[in-house]
């Protein structure tokens, strides 16, 4: 509590407070969203299975609108990404020291959630326990490393979507959405092929209006205006832009949705065509856009809220450890149906009755305790990296230290992408594909070394 009350009152008075809350509320809601529709059965051995409700429950896709949270964070993911960059240049950093400083905060909290799942997969694996029911233990509880996959490509291309929005401004965005409508058609009439680069170009449009959100914001700041030289290319945030996009949005997703091919879920239902987040698709976007309205909206009543000193504490709280809830969210439903199973008081009713629905109470309670252990043992690692000391780097050198930092950016990429194609069932002896562990950990460790120092000097 005292730390948190030092952080408070050190908090600078121009620091839009707003984004902060923003990125607490959309990752406390993605995570109560996976606890709320799980379900947990048995299969034909006897061993505990579980699923996604949504599949059961047509009558709660449209629900997914407001449960659908990921978009907001790559939209404070840029605001944030834009004022660091622009702060560190304005300090005579250049952007390799900017990529390493970044990789810290989400680099080192992934890297101990695969650490402790591969040691824990190779112990049960030596306990004997097959290695495709290892997978599928380890493969659910790393899903939400899917979300890291484009944001980590989002954050190493920033030095470039930046300087492109420095230029080009709203027009970049706009052509990234034009990229996702190629390929939505793609996937509604072929080749799918086209709709690869949407799994990239549906965040990244979002993630650029941030830096848009960030260039109003400087506008409004003497300070911040001028370490950006001058806001170029500022988002419209009166309120009759911030209508205008609610209801645009809106109404764009109620038409794609009902006249169009898009399904109503914003969230994955196995069978649904197409799939609206995997990758992103237009329909995702104007909900993003509906939300963006939103934001805007809210933004001066929440920003006068959180001048209060009890509501910015718990932000801050919650930011200070904000991947960790995320990373390890899904780890603690498997260890709390470990558990319950162990002791025979593992319940599993029927999705959809009576039971299935009184029983979401008591397992969201349980599911914040074990997360909160979680957290206690893991977190002080994500808050350690939060306060590292920016890696500043001169004007010499520059080229040469750019190459190895992107090498490491793409080899952990590159691991997680893999094991995030490989099949469920896939025997896996410690859980993880032995390649995507292996880039996973080189790339972590060339970013380990190169924020240490390595490779700067001479």
């Amino acid at each position: 509590m005292r730390r948190l009350r030092q952080l408070a009152d050190h908090t600078p008075a121009g620091r839009e407070r707003y984004v902060d809350l923003l990125r607490a509320v959309a990752i406390v809601m993605v995570v109560i969203g996976h606890w709320s529709v799980t379900v947990v059965g048995r299969d034909a051995t006897g061993r505990p299975t579980g699923h996604s409700a949504l599949g059961d429950l047509p009558w709660a896709y449209p629900l997914t609108w407001v449960a659908q949270v990921l978009p907001v964070f790559f939209l404070v993911g840029g605001f944030a990404n834009a004022a660091s960059l622009t702060a560190r240049r304005a300090r005579g950093g250049d952007a390799s020291g900017w990529l390493l400083d970044r990789s810290a905060r989400l680099v080192a909290p992934t890297t101990a959630l695969l650490v402790v799942l591969a040691i824990g997969a190779a112990g049960a694996s030596l306990w004997g326990i097959e290695a495709a029911q290892l997978r599928q233990v380890v493969w659910s509880a790393t899903i939400p490393l899917w979300f890291l996959i484009p944001y980590l490509a989002a954050v190493a291309l920033t030095p470039l979507t930046h300087a492109l929005h420095r230029r080009f401004g709203l027009a970049v965005p706009v052509a990234l959405v034009g990229l996702v409508a190629l390929g939505d058609l793609g996937r509604l009439t072929g080749p799918t092929a086209l709709a690869t680069g949407s799994y990239l170009a549906g965040w990244l449009a979002v993630h650029q209006i941030g830096f848009a959100w960030y260039d109003a914001y400087a506008g409004t700041r003497p300070a911040e205006g001028r370490q950006a030289g001058r806001a170029r290319h500022p988002l419209p945030t009166s309120r009759r832009a911030a209508v205008a996009l609610l209801v645009g949005g809106f109404g764009a997703l109620l038409l794609l949705t009902t006249l169009g091919p898009y399904p109503v879920t914003m969230l994955h239902v196995p069978g649904q065509r197409p799939d609206n987040t995997s990758p992103p698709s237009l329909a995702l976007l104007a909900l993003a856009t509906a939300q963006l309205g939103l934001i805007l909206l809210l933004r001066n009543p929440a920003e006068r809220w959180l001048r209060r000193p009890g509501p910015w504490r718990a932000v801050i709280a919650v930011n200070s450890v904000v991947l960790t809830v995320f990373l390890w969210h899904l780890t603690a439903a498997l260890l709390l149906i470990g558990l319950l199973d162990a002791v025979g008081l593992l319940p599993t009713p029927a999705v959809g009755t009576a039971a299935w629905f009184a029983w979401r109470v008591p397992w969201l309670l349980l599911l914040a305790v074990v997360l909160g252990g979680l957290i206690a043992v893991f977190g002080p690692i994500e808050a350690r990296s939060g306060r590292h000391p920016p890696a500043e780097g001169g004007a010499t050198g520059r080229p040469a230290r750019m190459t190895p930092v992107a090498a490491g950016y793409v080899a952990v990429t590159a691991g997680l992408l893999v094991n995030s194609i490989t099949p469920e069932a896939t025997p896996e002896p410690v859980g993880l594909p032995a390649p995507a562990l292996v880039a996973y950990l080189a790339g972590a460790g060339l970013l380990r070394l190169l924020r240490s120092g390595w490779g700067s000097r001479g």
